[in-house]
């Protein structure tokens, strides 16, 4: 039998029906994009999410039949307060993006020698429970994302959230992980009530019924959307990666089960993750992460003009050999991995006058690609894992050019997943294993194949990787687009 799976994003939420061939059927969307009252600041509608959750669980359902079981995927620390009496959210949701916190974290920083980052859940929480008097109320329930979704669907019977959500929460620690628990430190110096909070389950298991959705099917996996994609895509073996680039970019690795010593960020700028849980047993994995991606591309059309739409970029690109010396890094909110720089800008270099707007798109998808190498190599560098072929989803993953100056760029072969979405198969696997639709993780992976594969085009010596832009052309703009507003790359989180 099939496995309905909802899927939260920042920007819009689907569900489908994945059945037992992994063949996705009832797939259903809807856009839900957060709200910016002030710069800064982005929040969400829980009542809103709750509705349309809902509206395209029970479409999927109609068009994809009855299920065994339901996995849900979402996006990671937004962070959500409700009554458990009503149901009700005492306040707007703060988006993962929301950077209200950003003082708070400095302060912990140097007053306490706690690290936060703002995209965290920790200070959001925290912040919610010092400026809404509900939030602090002995019936108020928090929780992210994929807490919120588990308990709409069980009529808020389930209040829960999994290990590869809780380990990027800045809630937890590698030590309170493995005991399926939150960090009595952290809690106690922000002062946040566990009684609050979700428990924290395996990522594969049955934590209750989705009684709010025809047949009560049950709940038998949350997960992390990066990590979801991650299993999607067959990453489920050390040195296993994947790179998702849709509006910013992930690269995630699976590394194995052993502990990591700290969640913190690592000296090249990735994070340990867990990828998922089953029973006691807790796989690990690394980040890194760009912050911008395919925003790059709608500041081309939304901003610039250059282009029509964002599909368009491929054959414009295409239109030139090559983008004739001009080079762009993709730094519009700052750099993430491997710099964590939030005061890099985004930089255009090597204009001429014969440059054309096919050169500045095929740049900046070239730009892109390259970030995408620095992620690759920052991973490697961190983990120590040699990562032979690079599996990519995402809207631009279906970018001809892209895609090929991504394999030029990092000299890997780049998989391309059938899927533009890989979360909803790995949410599909994680649940699907839980429930018996499939024996193992192993055995559902297997089901699984590229679209297609693009190899790195060689040089002449038949082994260097030939991009249009050498690594070290590169590395020479990024050094010109870092600490353009000093005061922002400053900071450090």
């Amino acid at each position: 039998m099939s496995v309905l799976v909802v899927d939260v994003g920042t920007t819009g939420l689907r569900a489908a029906v994945v059945r037992p061939d992994t063949t996705i059927v009832g797939f259903t969307y809807e856009p839900l994009p957060p709200s910016s009252p002030f710069a800064g600041l982005v929040e969400f509608d829980g009542i809103a999410m709750r509705d349309a959750v809902l509206r395209v669980a029970h479409a999927a359902l109609a068009a994809g039949g009855p299920v065994r079981a339901v996995g849900v995927t979402a996006q990671r620390a937004s962070t959500i307060v409700w009554d458990s009496r009503t149901g009700t959210p005492v306040a707007p949701g703060l988006g993962w993006q929301d950077l209200r916190t950003v003082g708070e974290c400095m302060r912990w920083k140097s007053e306490r020698g706690l690290v936060f980052a703002p995209n965290q859940t920790a200070t959001k929480l925290e912040w919610l429970r010092k400026n809404v008097e509900a939030a602090r109320s002995p019936h108020a329930r928090a929780g992210t994302v994929d807490t919120w979704v588990a308990a709409v669907l069980s009529n808020f019977g389930v209040h829960a959230t999994d290990s590869s959500n809780a380990a990027v929460t800045g809630l937890a620690d590698h030590a309170s992980l493995s005991n399926h628990s939150w960090s009595t430190t952290v809690l106690d110096a922000l002062d946040i009530d566990p009684g609050t909070l979700p428990k924290i389950v395996p990522t594969i298991g049955v934590v209750g019924e989705a009684s709010a959705l025809p047949g009560a099917p049950p709940i038998a996996a949350l997960v992390g959307d990066q990590q979801s994609s991650l299993v999607g895509q067959g990453g489920i073996v050390a040195g296993a990666a994947k790179a998702t680039f849709g509006t910013g970019g992930m690269l995630d690795v699976y590394a194995g089960t052993s502990t990591p010593k700290h969640l913190a960020r690592t000296t090249n700028g990735t994070f340990p993750i867990v990828v998922f849980s089953q029973g006691n047993t807790l796989h690990w994995g690394s980040e890194a992460i760009m912050l911008t991606a395919g925003s790059n591309v709608e500041w081309l059309v939304n901003d610039l003009g250059i282009l029509p739409d964002a599909k368009s970029s491929d054959a414009l690109a295409a239109s030139v050999e090559s983008s004739d010396g001009v080079v762009y890094v993709p730094a519009l909110i700052g750099m993430g991995t491997p710099h964590w720089d939030y005061g890099a800008r985004g930089t255009l270099l090597g204009v001429t006058r014969g440059t054309t707007r096919a050169h500045v798109v095929r740049a900046v998808l070239e730009g892109i690609a390259h970030r995408g190498a620095d992620l690759l190599e920052a991973t490697e560098r961190d983990t120590g894992l040699h990562v032979e072929r690079l599996r990519v989803d995402g809207g631009m993953s279906r970018n001809h050019v892209f895609t090929q100056a991504l394999a030029d760029a990092t000299g890997r072969p780049v998989e391309i997943c059938r899927d533009t979405e890989a979360t909803t198969l790995g949410a599909a696997f994680l649940a699907g294993v839980a429930v018996g639709v499939w024996g193992s993780l192993a055995e559902a992976t297997a089901l699984v194949s590229p679209l297609r594969v693009v190899q790195p085009r060689r040089g002449t010596d038949g082994d260097t990787p030939q991009s249009p832009v050498s690594r070290a052309q590169w590395h020479e703009a990024v050094r010109r687009a870092r600490g353009w507003i000093p005061e922002l790359s400053a900071l450090d989180f």
